[in-house]
């Protein structure tokens, strides 16, 4: 009996010290997390991002190459944004699209660095410049928005944010990001409501927004664009409540004085005491402690955003509305 009662006691004392040799073990064990992909081979490991894989290899400049390495943020358009791309614009695969064209399409959805959602709802709205170009080489423009969600260029919405990748972020979104024109950053920003409501007055006999929005010629365009504040101002300055007190004419001429045709006129190309030669009246360009443009009347409006840059031209925002000689 007493050699049983001994047995069971070691027996009893083993079982509990095991658990916490047990855990000794597991403590001094490191653990290494597995090696996150690059957003390349992301893309390929997704099936809902088997289009945008696709595309990267049809495309010229090896895109797929260049988003194995660098550090980017992608906006991944899924597989129905594709597919809708497709039918809109008339192709019944992505083999047909152009490899120019595919090429710069989807540049216009990379952008360098790593930009992850937070930073953009920091920011709440503004500006950010992806790897598309336009003719010149210039960087494209891109708008972005928070206050419903993340959205690009008024219309791409992000689905599925902040998907960590070894050479940057995704975000996948759920609709392709065409390539902006002038009309694009106009339409998309709320502070240029005023200016979009006076370019679509339907007694105008210019239909600025077709024209706005072309990419052949009279393109590409240089537009000088009023803040809705500095349509306010105007509004006190010329004592009327409204657009719908300007005359059709006047309004007209105005609105012309602030385009440049055939020209994509960026801050850098301009110099003080330059003319500028608009499908309105011409101005001047004063540039001092900052760039000031002058119409013929001696009046002035200063550029407190620049180079804000689309497929078919580029938009400088401006503190004052420009008038045609009086």
């Amino acid at each position: 009996m007493n050699i049983s009662l001994k047995f069971y006691k070691l027996s009893l004392a083993l079982l509990i010290s095991f658990p916490f040799l047990s855990c000794d073990v597991d403590v001094n064990e490191s653990y290494s997390p597995p090696p996150l992909s690059t957003i390349t081979e992301f893309v390929a490991s997704n099936s809902d991002l088997s289009n945008l894989a696709a595309a990267l290899s049809a495309a010229d400049g090896n895109l797929l190459s260049l988003l194995n390495g660098g550090n980017y943020t992608l906006l991944a358009p899924n597989n129905f944004a594709f597919e809708l791309f497709l039918a809109n614009n008339g192709f019944t695969s992505i083999d047909e699209v152009p490899t120019d064209i595919l090429e710069n399409i989807l540049l216009n959805h990379v952008i360098s660095g790593t930009v992850r959602s937070s930073d953009l709802t920091t920011a709440v709205s503004g500006y950010t410049s992806t790897n598309a170009t336009n003719t010149d080489g210039d960087f494209l423009s891109m708008y972005f928005s928070t206050n419903n969600g993340v959205v690009f260029n008024g219309v791409t919405r992000v689905l599925n944010p902040d998907i960590a990748a070894s050479n940057g972020v995704v975000h996948v979104v759920d609709l392709l990001i065409e390539l902006p024109t002038v009309v694009t950053f106009a339409t998309t920003n709320p502070g240029f409501e005023t200016l979009v409501t006076a370019l679509t007055r339907d007694d105008l006999s210019e239909d600025f927004v077709s024209i706005l929005s072309t990419t052949t010629e009279p393109a590409p365009f240089t537009v000088f664009a009023p803040t809705n504040e500095a349509f306010s101002s105007l509004f006190s300055e010329r004592g009327v409540e409204s657009l719908n007190d300007i005359d059709t004419a006047i309004l007209e001429s105005t609105l012309g004085t602030h385009v440049v045709a055939e020209a994509n006129v960026r801050s850098e190309d301009l110099s003080d005491g330059m003319s500028i030669t608009t499908i309105g009246d011409d101005l001047t360009i004063s540039v001092g402690t900052g760039s000031q443009l002058v119409d013929l009347n001696g009046r002035t409006a200063n550029i407190i955003a620049v180079n804000i840059q689309a497929h078919n031209g580029v938009i400088h925002v401006i503190d004052n509305v420009m008038l045609p000689q009086l």
